[in-house]
């Protein structure tokens, strides 16, 4: 749901597909989007997954043919190749406006939000090809005592096999991302950071409506 009412507050639209696929959810994805009179952007990933550089064109040329685009770049993000020139297109179909926030503030989100989000990042770059879309983070107590912050989070899982992945061998992987994330807050916060982590079974919780509520996904 989220995501089919965002289009309708955006200046420009990012439709991002892994190369060299055009699956049915990319076309779920552009028939969303061609309903929306505002500059869209194909965004083809992964190319260094594409043998032949030169099956490239024609497989967008068969994209584009019925589908009308106003700028097309071919990525490889994880190496940051073709990101400054995708970036500065992008901003050539932004509206200038004043300034939301000021210079110095970073985000306009509480410190419980960026702690959990620290805590989800590490989960990504230690387990993104295990678990890339089945852990999510809930801070159960957030507490600022002076200058430390007490942080108690439990690390939500679908199975138990996932938990065992979390975890790892001794302990070992849960304590990494503790450790990890514990530096990552106190350099953010400015002080001191206790945190203590859980790893959590609830069964299909992304598929709960229930679940999403409670960590945030949906309204």
């Amino acid at each position: 749901r989220v995501a089919r009412q965002v289009p309708d507050e955006a200046d420009v639209i990012v439709h991002v597909i892994a190369a060299p696929r055009w699956t049915d959810e990319d076309e779920q994805v552009w028939q969303l989007i061609s309903q929306h009179q505002v500059p869209r952007l194909l965004v083809v990933n992964k190319i260094d997954l594409v043998k032949d550089k030169a099956d490239l064109l024609p497989f967008v040329a068969t994209i584009s043919e019925n589908r009308r685009y106003d700028g097309i770049h071919y990525l490889r993000a994880t190496h940051a190749k073709g990101m400054a020139h995708f970036l500065d297109d992008l901003i050539r179909f932004l509206p200038e406006a004043p300034a939301e926030y000021g210079a110095d503030e970073l985000t306009d989100r509480s410190e419980r939000f960026i702690a959990a989000e620290i805590i989800r990042e590490q989960l990504m770059l230690r387990l993104s090809e295990e678990l890339p879309y089945a852990t999510t983070v809930e801070i159960e107590h957030f507490e600022q005592v002076g200058n430390l912050a007490r942080i108690s989070a439990a690390i939500w899982v679908e199975r138990e096999g996932q938990k065992a992945i979390v975890i790892g061998a001794a302990g070992a992987g849960l304590k990494a991302i503790g450790s990890n994330a514990r530096r990552r807050m106190e350099k953010l916060f400015g002080g001191k950071v206790f945190l203590e982590l859980w790893v959590k079974v609830r069964e299909n919780w992304s598929d709960d409506e229930a679940s999403l509520k409670q960590f945030g996904y949906s309204g």
